[in-house]
């Protein structure tokens, strides 16, 4: 049997259109903004270029467009080191998403379209799952149809692969995925719609994280912006507090960051705390720079900021 090594991702790329304004329009107004950009995004694709610059042999999964979009995002992926197993159709376009960031407190506000990404069924998931098999890691999110999510899940977990759901953008799940999931990683609100237990703190988070697990997932990992994360289990239940690096520029994709960096460190055999702590240090470079996949450290960087404490 061949060694397992790696992160497997199953997700969407995006191209993100980035608007830079003091405030969003409401409907029937319009503003002028004060920058614009236009870079590589979607949550899967994200989380693919922080774990391949965490260290990790990685893999993308998903499907695109044949337009420019879906060509940009292949080579950008491509310059990154990922193995892209992507189909391309012409029936459908390759992913976007329309990204507010307010200037000042670099928070922000997000319209996703999948495309072609949004058509990922299970039988797509079978044509790959000798890499899902391969990969120590396999990480998937909620941007594509759940019941693709589902397969990729179940094929990892048959073949002892650790699994991750990163449970964004927020959706209705049914229970019996969770039993699937090794770490589950939903950030406050969606722990929130998860649980039923409003997730403000750490002790809030505890309370989620022992409902994710009655719901079968092998530990929780919640995270809280400002707070850090907490990293519950049936062993254990650890704060991992935020890497103050600099001045907060954008926090678009610094949740993408966190769960790469985690899922590489996983990869490499850490142990699940310190794993949470790279992720943490890969997260807290990635909001002093702007954009989503572009803002994502180097794993040297990561290593340098996590020595330092």
């Amino acid at each position: 049997m061949t060694e397992k090594s790696g992160v497997c991702v199953l997700g969407v790329y995006n191209a993100d259109l980035i608007f830079r304004a003091d405030r969003q329009p409401v409907l029937g107004e319009t503003l002028l903004g004060t920058s614009f950009g236009m870079g590589p995004g979607g949550k899967g694709s994200n989380q693919t270029v922080a774990a391949a610059r965490s260290g990790a042999k990685t893999t993308f999964i998903s499907k695109m467009g044949r337009d420019d979009f879906g060509a940009a995002g292949i080579a950008m992926l491509e310059r990154e080191g990922v193995t892209v197993l992507v189909e391309r159709v012409a029936d459908n376009s390759t992913g976007a998403a329309y990204i507010f960031v307010q200037n000042g407190t670099g928070s922000n506000a997000i319209i996703v379209v999948p495309g072609a990404a949004g058509t990922l069924a299970a039988a797509d998931i079978d044509r790959h799952a000798d890499a899902i098999r391969g990969a120590s890691v396999f990480l998937t999110q909620l941007e594509q149809p759940i019941p693709a999510a589902v397969r990729g899940l179940e094929i990892a977990k048959a073949s002892g692969t650790i699994t991750i759901l990163n449970t964004a953008p927020a959706a209705p799940l049914d229970d019996a995925i969770f039993r699937l999931c090794d770490y589950v990683t939903p950030n406050e609100s969606e722990a929130t719609g998860i649980t039923g237990v409003e997730v403000t703190d750490l002790a809030s988070a505890r309370k989620a994280g022992d409902v994710l697990l009655r719901k079968g997932a092998g530990a929780a990992l919640i995270t809280l912006g400002g707070q850090g994360a907490l990293l519950h289990s049936g062993a254990a239940s650890t704060h991992i507090p935020i890497f103050k690096v600099g001045k907060v520029v954008d926090t678009t994709g610094a949740g993408d960051a966190f769960n790469g960096g985690f899922a590489a460190a996983l990869a490499r055999g850490e142990a699940p705390e310190d794993a949470a702590r790279f992720g943490a240090a890969v997260a807290g470079i990635s909001v002093t720079r702007p954009g989503a996949a572009s803002s994502v450290p180097s794993l040297q960087e990561a290593l340098a900021l996590l020595a330092r404490g």
